[in-house]
């Protein structure tokens, strides 16, 4: 019998005796008066163990069946599923093995079976809790996780994503590196598919935020009162899309998207070695066609407003011209252009007043290509090829005459009388020994 069992006896037998009434008895045990009138008779026919439910102890009829078990934790043993936690496995069995059980039902099968060990809940350290945006594209995280998403089975990977503020919703994509055109090819995307959000919510890194090089004095200063350094590419792009950009002090304060890398290296991990990715093009396939849809149908949450903060792209914008390697360059007097150590000559259809000496605006697209605007209007560049120098044959130098070794120390030791005569004293001598008389 349980406590709970017996502060219901002790409420009961009050009412049995008067001492209280059936409606109070109903509010201490928390159940109806109703009930409590039923406890009451068969309290008198049965004595304490009425109030004990006849099922208790007894299996119940939707047990699944040992052998529905034992399937369960064969298929969980093996060598893929690895690693799996009881919601992620229970998940794979009603998906590819048609085993319907409940995550808890899973994790008692998982602890039975020792692939599973329960462990207490700890209070981690507390921040202080956000609110969420109202608006779906008000504000999006975004960031990137350098993980052994293959494991051992191909190259190393970085996962580029982005997260939205007011609904979880993500966009994310795998790179062999985290540069600036791998970021802006994820950009590119993301604007073609939702439109331009307010701000971005980053981390302080050198692809969105030039590093300030100042002397000590200057660093000591407050941030708002150095000298403004020149914007990255990236912080650029942004600008003339007309995107704001907002830098965390922490990885706290960017959360949201933390986790999420943290769900990612679990069960996209796990998803990918399931599904045998070995190169870049399959993870990304993955990506898209199962974790993406799993992840916005399955975590993704209602905004609170339900209008889309995301602004169209406009005539203004060009999506080839922002999201490229951007370069200014002075034109010299024939009308050229030195850039990557080559040059270009400007067609003389697009010469125009102001241009001479003037600065051009020089773009290496995505896909490799070269522009060159000049205020608002594109030239059209032809590259020069120089004609490669003729290498004049040079006069042999002569050999070098062989050194003779110097003969100036040669019967050095002849030069003192001293040494000369007793160079001539035999060396068992025992004059040999002794002191010149001063």
């Amino acid at each position: 019998m349980t406590q709970r069992d017996r502060d219901r006896l002790v409420a009961l037998k009050k009412a049995q005796k008067g001492l209280i009434t059936q409606r109070q008895a109903a509010a201490e045990t928390g159940q109806s008066e109703r009930h409590v009138r039923r406890l009451l008779v068969k309290l008198r026919a049965e004595g304490d163990q009425a109030i004990i439910h006849r099922l208790r102890g007894r299996p119940s009829n939707r047990k699944l069946d040992d052998k529905v078990k034992n399937a369960a934790v064969k298929i969980l043993s093996r060598d893929v599923y690895s690693g799996f936690g009881p919601t992620l496995a229970a998940e794979y069995l009603a998906g590819r093995h048609h085993i319907q059980a409940g995550r808890e039902t899973v994790r008692k099968w998982m602890i039975e079976g020792k692939l599973w060990r329960s462990r207490k809940q700890r209070v981690e350290k507390v921040h202080q809790w956000r609110e969420r945006r109202p608006r779906f594209g008000e504000l999006v995280q975004w960031d990137t996780s350098e993980h052994a998403w293959l494991e051992d089975r191909g190259p190393k990977l970085y996962l580029i994503s982005m997260i939205d503020d007011a609904t979880s919703r993500i966009h994310a994509r795998f790179a062999m590196h985290d540069s600036t055109e791998q970021n802006m090819r994820l950009l590119w995307s993301y604007l073609e598919r939702n439109g331009r959000p307010l701000s971005f919510y980053t981390d302080k890194a050198s692809l969105f935020q030039t590093a300030p090089k100042t002397a000590r004095d200057q660093k000591a200063l407050p941030r708002e009162e150095r000298e403004p350094q020149p914007p990255t590419q990236m912080g650029r792009a942004l600008g003339e899309l007309d995107i704001v950009w907002m830098a965390a002090h922490s990885p706290q304060a960017k959360g949201r998207i933390e986790r999420s890398f943290q769900t990612a290296q679990d069960r996209l991990v796990k998803g990918l070695r399931v599904a045998k990715a070995r190169t870049l093009e399959q993870a990304n396939a993955y990506l898209e066609k199962a974790f993406i849809p799993w992840w916005n149908g399955t975590l993704c949450v209602a905004p609170a407003c339900a209008d889309d903060a995301h602004r169209p792209l406009q005539k203004t914008h060009s999506l080839e011209s922002s999201l490229s390697y951007v370069e200014a360059r002075r034109v010299a007097s024939d009308y050229t252009i030195q850039f990557d150590r080559k040059t270009y000559q400007i067609a003389r259809a697009d010469i125009r007043a102001g241009l001479r000496h003037g600065e051009v605006r020089v773009e290496v697209r995505l896909d490799g290509s070269l522009a060159v605007r000049f205020r608002e209007h594109y030239l059209a560049v032809a590259e020069c090829r120089r004609q490669p120098k003729i290498p004049t044959a040079r006069p042999r130098r002569k050999a070098p005459a062989p050194q003779v070794k110097s003969q100036w120390m040669k019967n050095f030791h002849l030069t003192s009388p001293e040494k000369t005569t007793m160079s001539l004293i035999p060396a068992s001598s025992p004059v040999r020994g002794l002191k010149p008389i001063q």
